[in-house]
């Protein structure tokens, strides 16, 4: 399998895993065990697959961006870091669904932090801190755990 083959399965994955927690987020064997542990864990597999397989072979490293992108240069390794990524925002959004779920926040107001943590991670992160901190939900979140 090429990088560019694997990147098209990967991606595939990651979206089909992000669209089961917008659409099923009270699924537990959805939220917890595909999206939760069974796609991350195939991400990591893949992800150490990828490393192992391309980094002593590769010029560059982690001290300076010049040696990142040296690092990037290789299409293996460049991969393995977009796998980073799509593994670490799907955690991301995991969690998101499972704190909002405790604080009985309702689901629409997840699905476009998620929609953002899966395009751009940390503003999805971000924008879900403020829809948890916004005085509305917290009052909705306090009356709903006193009854």
């Amino acid at each position: 399998m090429t990088p560019e083959q694997l990147f098209g399965l990967l991606n595939l994955v990651a979206l089909v895993s992000w669209l089961l927690l917008a659409i099923f987020p009270g699924r537990p064997r959805i939220t917890r065990t595909v999206a939760g542990a069974a796609v991350p864990a195939l991400f990591a597999l893949a992800y150490i697959m990828m490393i192992a397989g391309s980094w002593f072979s590769s010029e560059g490293g982690f001290s300076s961006l010049e040696g990142v992108a040296s690092l990037f240069a290789n299409r293996w390794l460049l991969l393995a870091g977009w796998t980073h990524y799509l593994a670490f925002d799907l955690l991301v959004g995991v969690w998101e669904v499972h704190d909002s779920r405790d604080r009985r926040i309702p689901h629409l107001l997840v699905v476009p932090c998620l929609a953002l943590t899966f395009m751009f991670g940390p503003a999805g992160w971000l924008l879900y801190q403020l829809v948890r901190q916004s005085p509305v939900v917290s009052r909705q979140s306090a009356v709903a755990i006193q009854t």
